[in-house]
């Protein structure tokens, strides 16, 4: 269940912030020039089956390679070069924070301003809001609250005449604030498109061009543009086979990811970056923006110093000892990376035209590894003493601040965590395995991957009690200490469900073939055989849809499909065979029904009905991902 989801969550256009966290598959070796680097990008193209990839390494002084590998078009034959177009998906992002900076360096707003005072005309909820208004920092920073926006905004196709509030208008049930704003942050494609709306309504002018003029033009993205580049000019982007082609995606709110850009625009974007603001000489932005982009302050981790987690449309990814600053992005078909170390003077661009997950992982590995081949990583801060409260951290933890609501129970379940001490180390212990941290200072950890080199800052905090409760912060997630007998009851609960589940499963044949026989086959026995294998098998096909509905998640579930509506009607099928199934196994056992028949079916009935109504608060049955 945990691959499904993540399959879901990835293909949610807009990839959520990777992290710090770099799970290792396989070290690449480290290419020793860019002629071997290339060997190594074209090997993994073809290993992949991934038409192609633009790529750009650069430096403060200029790039050391930009170019285009592979095929743009597969069906053309057409090659790729440093200047085709890609889309750059969620790295779009950083230019509405650029945009309201420019502004807050003009004087014409701040960015704790509330955001009811400066956009009246977009709709949100917050039941916060008299205390806690929702300000522009949050909107950038991702702590709304908000859910991210839902499936069907995800599906629309957009004509590139609609404007930036029709896009906000067409669909506003995600915003509405889970928690108090400016508490946790959760990815959310709604909150750039609404800051740089609040840049529109200040400057007069289309957020577009408002960013060709003062940020693509000056850095020198020349080719950049949020909108279909001509015939020709851009790859066709691909399914993850590298063969089927996807249509072009008129994203409905285009700040938030919709960007083509080429090499040559993405280095010149890069060394923008490592000039602190600067190209040619001349700043575009103070340093000082840029600064402030690379370190969150609206969290409650960021609030008590942690400086690791998602700032202004940037974020630190940590990989082989290598801290980076910067973001990456996905669309169908299109995955991009840019990240680059400031102390370092160098980074990299890179993207795939292909939704192949595995592809863009090896990509990034391999020119991570020839960057960071010839440097010195830095060095690791010393092992402190552990906090003296922390001890009142031990005990059971699950996730509080979840990206897509709909995928809360799921979350909730997979995601529940065992934090202890041991040996003056925090441990984590959940499915995944256990995750060891090492104290710095205070109530911060760093993490020691098993794989991986240590990390040299710390990723975790340790946050002081408030009336909501005891939080721990690792990363970008935020986690909540639930008391042991709740943990306790959710584990054996999901135990004793699933294997309630994989004996109807198990026994499913035996019954098949005791029907068959004339012999053994007892009527009376039918119904509490029959309901509960209807709910499993309903259950069931609901993670298979899913899974068949592979990279055409996004237009098979967004819109209203034969798919949409083949899950909704599973949904409520799980729900009705549940109730059928508890209402012919919890009366008194019908003449020639075997008394362990009969008990059988009350315990698998009992976890079914478990389930349904675990789904049922969540909303899951009778879903309309259409909706």
């Amino acid at each position: 269940m945990k691959k499904i989801v993540s399959a879901v969550l990835f293909f949610l256009f807009f990839i959520p912030p990777i992290g710090a966290a770099e799970k290792k598959e396989e070290k690449p070796k480290p290419a020793q020039s860019i002629d071997e680097l290339r060997q190594q990008l074209e090997k993994i193209l073809k290993d992949t089956h991934t038409p192609g990839v633009s790529v750009a390494i650069v430096h403060k002084d200029g790039p050391e390679w930009v170019a285009g590998l592979g095929l743009a078009d597969v069906a053309s034959n057409r090659a790729n070069t440093a200047d085709t177009l890609f889309r750059i998906g969620s790295t779009s992002k950083a230019f509405a924070s650029l945009s309201i900076l420019m502004l807050v360096d003009q004087g014409k707003l701040t960015l704790d301003d509330p955001v009811h005072k400066l956009a009246p005309g977009v709709w949100f909820e917050n039941p916060w809001g008299s205390t806690d208004p929702i300000r522009i920092v949050h909107l950038l920073e991702h702590t709304t609250g908000w859910d991210d926006i839902h499936l069907r905004e995800y599906a629309k196709q957009a004509p590139d005449s609609m404007t930036l509030l029709q896009g906000l208008d067409y669909d506003h049930h995600s915003r509405t604030s889970r928690w108090r704003p400016g508490t946790r942050m959760a990815y959310c494609n709604a909150g750039p498109p609404v800051a740089a709306y609040i840049v529109e309504k200040l400057t007069g002018r289309r957020f577009e061009d408002f960013v060709q003029q003062n940020l693509f033009s000056p850095i020198g993205m020349k080719t950049a543009t949020y909108f279909e580049p001509p015939p020709g000019t851009a790859t066709t982007l691909y399914h993850a086979d590298g063969k089927t082609p996807y249509r072009y995606w008129h994203i409905l709110l285009r700040p938030a990811g919709s960007i083509n850009a080429s090499a040559k625009d993405m280095a010149a974007y890069v060394q923008f970056y490592l000039n602190r603001g600067a190209v040619g000489g001349k700043q575009i932005v103070p340093a000082a923006d840029i600064d402030r982009m690379e370190i969150p302050v609206s969290t409650w981790a960021a609030k008590e110093g942690l400086k690791i987690g998602y700032g202004l449309s940037n974020y630190v990814t940590i990989a082989d000892g290598f801290v980076y600053h910067g973001h990456n992005g996905g669309v169908e078909g299109g995955l991009t990376e840019m990240a680059y170390m400031a102390d370092y003077g160098v980074g990299y661009f890179f993207s795939i035209n292909s939704g192949n997950g595995a592809a863009f992982e090896k990509v990034g590995k391999t020119i991570r590894a020839y960057i960071g081949n010839k440097l010195q990583k830095p060095a690791l801060p010393p092992v402190a003493a552990l906090p003296a409260s922390a001890s009142d951290y031990s005990g059971f933890y699950e996730p509080d601040s979840p990206r897509v609501e709909l995928f809360r129970f799921l979350e909730r379940l997979l995601g529940l965590s065992r934090v202890h001490f041991r040996d003056g180390k925090l441990v984590i212990s959940s499915l995944g395995g256990n995750e060891t941290f090492l104290p710095v200072t205070g109530t911060q950890f760093r993490h020691v991957p098993k794989d991986d080199a240590p990390f040299p800052v710390p990723t975790l905090e340790l946050l002081s009690v408030n009336p909501e409760g005891r939080f721990i912060q690792a990363e970008q997630n935020t986690m909540k200490k639930i008391p042991t007998w709740m943990a306790f009851g959710e584990i054996l609960a999901t135990g004793f469900v699933a294997l309630s589940i994989v004996s109807i499963v198990v026994y499913a044949p035996f019954w098949a073939l005791a029907g068959i026989s004339k012999r053994r086959r007892r009527p009376a026995e039918r119904a509490l055989r029959l309901w509960p294998l209807l709910a499993v098998l309903s259950l069931a096909a609901i993670v298979g849809l899913v899974i068949l509905c592979g990279d055409d998640l996004i237009g098979r579930l967004g819109n209203l499909s034969v798919w949409s509506a083949t899950l909704w009607a599973l949904t409520l099928a799980f729900a009705v065979t549940s109730i059928a199934s508890a209402f012919y196994s919890w009366q008194s056992p019908a003449p020639g029904v075997r008394r362990g028949v009969w008990k059988f079916s009350i315990i698998v009935s009992a976890a079914l009905l478990i389930t349904a109504a675990y789904l049922v608060y969540w909303g899951f049955i009778g879903v309309r991902t259409w909706a």
